[in-house]
C-alpha cells in the first residue's frame, strides 16, 4: 500500500508541467472555455505548442470536476512538420483518441503559391469539417502568447486595423467554438516542455517560413525586448485597454 502511494505522489505533475497546467486552468476559467461534456477537437500539427497542448489538456482530464472528451487530429500535407506515421505511434503509445487526415496540395501549384495562408486556410477547414464529423463542439488550437502578440501587429502593419487572436470565439451560428488555451504561455515555455517531454519533433518546417511576415514581426518583438523587457505585455494588454476618447 505505501509502495503504491509512493507511485502515485510521483506521477503528479511538478516543475515545469505543473506551472503550464495553472496557466492553461487560468485561460479556460477566465475565458469560460470548457464546459462539461465538451467534445473537443484537438488540431496537431506534430509540432511543439500542438502536443504540449493535447498532452495537457489530457493531463487537466485526471483532476478538474467536468468531463470532456479529446480528439487529436492531424491533418497532413506535403509540409507537415512530421511524418504521420511518427505521430500516429505516438498517440498510440500515449492511448490518444485521433484521426488522420490529408490535404492533397494540386500539383499545378507552385511552392510561392503555397502561402501560410493557403496551408492555413485549407487545413483549419479540414479541421471543422473533421470535427462536425465527430461531433466536436469546440476546436482546440495551440496558439501561445507570442503567436498572439505577432498576430496584433501583425494586423496592425499589414491589414489597417487593430484586432488579435481571441482566446475563445464562436463560429458558424454557434455550432463550433475556437478556444486557445495556450494563450498566457510563452512559446520559450514550450520549447522547454517540449524538450523535456521528448516528442517526437522533427526537423521540417515550411520552406516560406524564413520569408513570412510571422517571421519579420517576431524579429522585431525580440530586438524591442531587448530594450524593454515588458514590451511583449504591453502588446498583450494593448489590445483590452484600448481608448476610445483617441481614436478617430
Amino acid at each position: 500500500m505505501l509502495e503504491s502511494k509512493i507511485l502515485q505522489v510521483e506521477k503528479k505533475p511538478k516543475g515545469l508541467f505543473l506551472n503550464l497546467l495553472k496557466k492553461v486552468g487560468k485561460a479556460i476559467s477566465d475565458y469560460k472555455m470548457i464546459e462539461d461534456n465538451d467534445r473537443i477537437c484537438i488540431a496537431v500539427s506534430g509540432g511543439k505548442d500542438s502536443l504540449s497542448l493535447l498532452r495537457i489538456l489530457e493531463e487537466r482530464k485526471r483532476f478538474v470536476p467536468i468531463r470532456y472528451d479529446l480528439l487529436a487530429v492531424h491533418i497532413d500535407t506535403d509540409y507537415s512538420c512530421i511524418d504521420p506515421e511518427t505521430l500516429k505511434e505516438y498517440f498510440r503509445k500515449n492511448n490518444y483518441n485521433y484521426y488522420i487526415g490529408k490535404i492533397e496540395i494540386p500539383r499545378e501549384e507552385s511552392q510561392e503559391n503555397i502561402s501560410c495562408f493557403w496551408c492555413s486556410w485549407n487545413r483549419r477547414k479540414a479541421i471543422f469539417e473533421t470535427a462536425e464529423r465527430f461531433r466536436c463542439n469546440k476546436v482546440a488550437l495551440g496558439h501561445h502568447f507570442d503567436d498572439i502578440i505577432e498576430t496584433i501587429l501583425l494586423n496592425l502593419f499589414f491589414q489597417g486595423e487593430i484586432s488579435a487572436m481571441s482566446p475563445k470565439q464562436e463560429l458558424f451560428e454557434g455550432k463550433i467554438t475556437i478556444i486557445r488555451p495556450l494563450c498566457y504561455i510563452e512559446e520559450r515555455l514550450l520549447e522547454k516542455f517540449a524538450e523535456e517531454s521528448k516528442f517526437p519533433l522533427s526537423a521540417g518546417v515550411c520552406p516560406n517560413v524564413a520569408n513570412s511576415k510571422r517571421t519579420f514581426i517576431k524579429n522585431i518583438i525580440r530586438d524591442l525586448a531587448k530594450i524593454d523587457s515588458k514590451v511583449k505585455k504591453n502588446i498583450f494588454r494593448s489590445i483590452k485597454r484600448i481608448k476610445e476618447d483617441y481614436l478617430l
